[in-house]
């Protein structure tokens, strides 16, 4: 993973990537706010697609914890796959080559969990230089405590907190425009 210098408080689309943490199959049905994640990831997934925002995907030790949930994967096909076995993701190098190729310095964060692999990845984007943006009301863990500790740690860190639809409007920078009124009937439907 190269070191790069972290700029910029506001998202850019061009300088931005959206990681999705391990929303697995034998993972998800604990988490104890599953389906605000997955609704949320869900949108955060097809506005990047739309965007033409590189996304990705992380599993953690699928043989154990299954692969990504069809309702995300779905949404983004082509997206990369990137099987760890590190909590931190940033230490498998497959997710370096992807940030790099993309060339982003902003790291959108989602999934689970939070005071585990969604956490230790963004601490780990953070030392290399990046900025994750972790979108708040898509992540989770088993006990909601853990998940408030995460954001309280990250943001003590230099994580940017965000929600949903701070991130959408960011990426989108304008109204007005065919882009803005189809995340609006993305964001209305979501509502």
């Amino acid at each position: 993973m190269r070191k790069v210098e972290a700029t910029g408080t506001l998202l850019h689309r061009e300088t931005s990537v959206l990681l999705i943490v391990d929303v697995q199959e034998r993972l998800a049905p604990a988490i104890s706010t599953i389906d605000t994640v997955l609704a949320k990831a869900g949108l955060l997934i097809r506005a990047a697609s739309r965007l033409g925002i590189p996304i990705a995907f992380t599993e953690q030790y699928a043989s154990g914890l299954g692969k990504t949930l069809p309702s995300l994967r779905n949404l983004a096909a082509t997206a990369p796959v990137i099987s760890k076995i590190h909590f931190q993701a940033t230490l498998e190098p497959d997710l370096g080559a992807w940030i790099d190729t993309s060339g982003a310095s902003q790291i959108v964060i989602a999934g689970t969990e939070a005071h585990v692999c969604v956490l230790q990845t963004s601490l780990g984007l953070i030392e290399a230089g990046y900025v994750p943006f972790l979108v708040a009301d898509a992540v989770g863990s088993r006990r909601e405590r853990d998940c408030t500790l995460a954001i309280e740690r990250l943001r003590s860190a230099g994580c940017r907190i965000v929600s949903t639809e701070m991130v959408l409007f960011e990426w989108l920078k304008k109204a007005a425009t065919q882009e803005f009124r189809e995340l609006l009937t993305l964001i209305k439907e979501e509502n």
